[in-house]
């Protein structure tokens, strides 16, 4: 009599094992939607701080003035590095892409010296590269001859970047859907098992605040485990990853990786502990015979 009675109660006992491998499987998905994300962007970004803006300056620029104006534009906010290029530094790169069979033909040095930036990814777009050559030429009248970064580029990555950007945004929207979905459904189904316990409950004169609050402890704490057992899943994508293609460590962003972590968890616990509560007070409001 004894062993039925242990038997009978571990089988009302609430199962949640199913309930955070599913919810952790679908935090896995979003966290791996995420961090494909973040990568995306961090892409367009290393592409587009690597595009050189040059400052081609006028042969009667003093050192003095060449100084003042490289201790200016370093000094911009959105100037990520700035660097002086003289006349041998110059030649020197143009003969690293191409061959010298000019020195036959010219003894001088024909290129001009320079002050080569690249800029931050947020201000590489025509109309931003463009205010800044404004505002150096403001600051240093007649001092630059001519200003020139790659104009057709710019444009395509920028416009890469924001197709991109709008078609993972969307992905990542619709599939956010899916996830609160799927984890609703997950829970509910794991709670309609223990329907009966919770009736019984509160047909022995418990309050619903009384069945609802342990229950829901229970809901938060599964949703830490879960988020916590996607997280380790994505970490280890990662790792995995960056092992094959080490150029992914270059991508990785750990201020960004820790927003989406801190998501992930907030995703877990919210939609467990909203989908849990709302199971139980729709188990309580229910019939006796609704629930057959």
């Amino acid at each position: 009599m004894s062993q039925f009675g242990k038997a009978s109660s571990k089988r009302g006992k609430p199962t949640y094992a199913y309930a955070i491998i599913g919810v952790s499987l679908v935090l896995f998905l979003f966290g791996i939607v995420g961090w494909f994300f973040l990568n995306l962007r961090k892409t367009a970004d290393y592409f587009k701080e690597n595009i050189q803006v040059q400052c081609f300056l006028n042969r009667d620029a003093t050192p003095k003035k060449i100084d003042s104006l490289k201790t200016y534009v370093t000094a911009l906010p959105y100037v990520k590095s700035a660097e002086y290029v003289t006349k041998e530094m110059a030649i020197k790169k143009f003969e690293a892409d191409n061959d010298t069979t000019w020195r036959q033909f010219i003894k001088s040095n024909p290129l001009p010296e320079s002050i080569d930036f690249h800029v931050a990814a947020d201000h590489v777009q025509s109309d931003s590269l463009k205010a800044i050559s404004a505002t150096i030429e403001a600051a240093f009248p007649g001092m630059v001859a001519e200003y020139k970064f790659p104009d057709e580029i710019v444009s395509k990555v920028g416009g890469f970047a924001k197709m991109m950007f709008i078609v993972v945004l969307v992905a990542a929207i619709i599939l956010t859907i899916l996830v609160i979905f799927s984890i609703d459904n997950t829970i509910r189904l794991a709670m309609y098992s223990n329907r009966f316990l919770i009736k019984t409950m509160q047909m022995v004169g418990a309050t619903r605040w009384f069945i609802a609050k342990p229950i829901n402890i229970r809901a938060v704490i599964n949703g830490l485990i879960a988020s916590g057992i996607a997280i380790a899943l994505v970490w280890g994508v990662m790792i995995l990853v960056e092992s094959f293609r080490p150029e992914f460590k270059v991508l990785r962003d750990n201020k960004s990786l820790i927003l989406l972590f801190l998501g992930i968890i907030f995703l877990g616990i919210t939609i467990t502990l909203v989908s849990t509560h709302r199971a139980v007070i729709k188990y309580l409001r229910m019939k006796l015979d609704d629930l057959y």
